[in-house]
């Protein structure tokens, strides 16, 4: 619209200046010579045009009038009277005398037209001469703005369109992984045994994340699981001789004991050891069950392996004053490994009760702690019977033992190992064994140093906190208990191969 404006000021101004040389006043043959020049004037045809003195230009010619020959242009001349000089078209409006240059709007919407009104002034005097009225009746305006909004419909419905079909594409593709985590949730939930898991998604993003954990989470539970299943049949399994074992002599105390002393006395006796041995074997199986879920409930706990070790050893020196131990300190300074206390004791008492078991007619342990840059490694080697090479693989399996008939005399349910194994590993550990049957065996773990500055300073302050605490007045013989001293450990039975 403002173009139009400034179209319509410059056909005004074009107008006045080509006019106002005329001093003696406006005729119709002085604008017609004016406004075109070149074009041979066509005499008014009708009546009311011969009446009013109206001369109907037909061509413009001039180059400085071109913007004049504009279709959408009326270029209308008057003198001072009113009286029309000069039409190039029809003009709808009135004539209005102004007295300065006025461009104005007349009428709305598709009707509304563009008037430009202005005195025309003779350059030489000064004088009147007459009047200039240019009316744009805005088609090209009004035919572009129809045609810009045609175009926005047209574009926006093109844009809905395809923003439409981008996003039904776009939320299918989103929306892919969604629909392979709900199918794998489906089938777990229909079978809660199968080993479904969500296909890499191979994308970078949240939901790639979200099927790493949810397989992880799954994982897990199946684990879980499988321990409990494990747990009942070993449990159902190892529970059979004991319980075959009391009722039989049940079933012996039923028929004779009542008129004989001796088999009262031996099955009673047969009848306790066995009761005994199931309390220990269900004590053993739910240690075993608690150290497979050590990430759950001892993730952030942590101990001092050289104070713990030097402690194991001089516990074992004074239970077994028949034994000679022996204890290779590398260390000799406070390592701190991300482990529960009470778990590392029980690793130690397992494979040094182990050594002591197992031992014969050479009572030598040997206990040895070092590290490297990365691990803590605790070695204990015993020179006893000795592990053959078909049962390396094995020793470490849940209710193995290398002799049967041995383990059950020395009151062994072949658990000890499995325990130690699932504790080790489960900080991120690692055990090992090699043995040489008749010279002895050296059972080897390793965990990972603790790197973590927060976990470590704790560990040094409840170290100190300790110390302190030690170095308090305290009745003679009495050691001052820790913050991890409070829980019971996990077992304190004895272990075996």
């Amino acid at each position: 619209m403002r173009q139009e404006q400034r179209n319509v000021a410059s056909a005004v101004t074009t107008v006045q200046q080509s006019l106002r040389t005329e001093s003696k006043g406006l005729t119709i043959k002085s604008v017609a010579a004016k406004l075109q020049p070149e074009a041979s004037v066509e005499p008014a045809t009708t009546m009311s045009e011969r009446k009013h003195g109206v001369l109907q230009s037909k061509i413009f010619s001039d180059s400085d009038l071109t913007a004049l020959s504009r279709t959408n242009l009326a270029v209308t001349v008057y003198d001072p009277h009113g009286n029309t000089l000069y039409l190039s078209r029809k003009d709808a409006h009135e004539f209005s005398k102004n007295k300065t240059r006025q461009v104005v709007v007349i009428g709305r919407g598709s009707d509304a037209e563009l008037v430009g009104r202005a005195p025309i002034y003779a350059a030489s005097n000064h004088r009147l001469i007459g009047y200039t009225q240019v009316t744009d009746n805005l088609a090209e305006y009004h035919s572009t703005t129809q045609n810009l909004i045609w175009i926005f419909i047209v574009m926006t419905m093109i844009t809905i369109f395809g923003a439409t079909l981008l996003g039904y594409f776009l939320a299918a593709f989103l929306l892919r992984p969604m629909r392979k985590i709900k199918q794998t949730i489906n089938a777990v939930n229909d079978d809660p045994q199968t080993d479904s898991r969500v296909p890499d998604l191979k994308r970078n993003d949240e939901l790639s994340d979200l099927a790493v954990v949810f397989n992880d989470m799954l994982d897990q539970m199946q684990r879980y699981i499988n321990q409990q299943q494990q747990f009942v049949e070993d449990v159902s399994h190892e529970l059979r001789t004991p319980v075959a074992i009391i009722q039989g002599h049940m079933e012996l105390l039923n028929r004779w004991g009542k008129d004989d002393p001796q088999v009262l006395s031996e099955s009673l006796a047969a009848s306790l050891s066995e009761t005994k041995r199931m309390q220990s074997l269900v004590q053993e199986m739910l240690d075993l069950s608690r150290a497979e879920q050590l990430e759950i409930n001892f993730s952030h706990e942590t101990s001092d392996v050289q104070k713990l070790v030097t402690q194991a050893f001089n516990d074992f020196t004074m239970i077994h004053p028949d034994f000679h131990f022996t204890f290779d300190d590398d260390v000799k300074k406070p390592v701190y490994a991300q482990i529960y206390r009470n778990h590392l004791e029980q690793i130690l008492i397992i494979l040094l009760d182990n050594a002591v078991k197992y031992s014969t007619r050479r009572k030598e342990i040997h206990l040895s702690l070092s590290t490297d840059y990365r691990y803590i490694e605790v070695a204990v080697q015993d020179f006893g019977e000795g592990i053959s090479k078909d049962n390396l693989d094995r020793v470490f399996n849940r209710f193995y033992r290398v002799d049967k008939a041995r383990s059950r005399d020395k009151g062994g349910n072949g658990l000890g190992l499995s325990i130690a194994q699932r504790l080790v590993e489960g900080y991120h550990g690692h055990i090992s064994v090699e043995s040489v049957v008749g010279q002895g065996s050296i059972f080897r773990f390793q965990l990972p140093i603790l790197r973590d500055a927060k976990l470590l300073a704790k560990a040094e302050a409840e170290t100190n906190d300790v110390e302190k605490i030690a170095k308090s007045e305290l009745p003679a013989g009495i050691r001052p208990a820790t913050r991890d001293e409070d829980e019971a450990p996990l077992d304190d039975h004895e272990h075996d191969h």
